[in-house]
């Protein structure tokens, strides 16, 4: 999807209508969130031996852990920043893209 690089908008800081520029925010790495899984205490040595393992046991059902119903695409995540005031704001709701191009 192709947007402009620029752009008129309503800003809450100066509350007024100025020119944004627009980017798309960086990714974060899957380490970012490592710690926080679902599966980092199985990784740490839970649910390793014999016996009954509860939760870190058997496999969940099947369309827990296969992709069934995956989404091709993400939600762009776009930020405009106030040429005026120089704040930043994200857009309210985003809305699905495979690539996006600024020209």
């Amino acid at each position: 999807m192709k947007l402009p690089k620029v752009r008129k908008r309503a800003c809450p800081k100066c509350k007024k209508h100025t020119e944004h520029k627009v980017a798309q925010a960086k990714k974060r790495t899957p380490g970012s969130a490592r710690p926080i899984g679902r599966w980092s205490k199985a990784r740490s040595g839970f649910g390793k031996g014999f016996g009954n393992l509860g939760r870190y046991g058997s496999k969940p059902p099947i369309n827990k852990f296969k992709m069934t119903g995956k989404k091709t695409s993400k939600k762009v995540d776009l930020r405009y920043t106030c040429t005026e005031c120089n704040k930043t704001f994200t857009q309210s709701k985003g809305f699905r893209a495979k690539k996006v191009e600024f020209i």
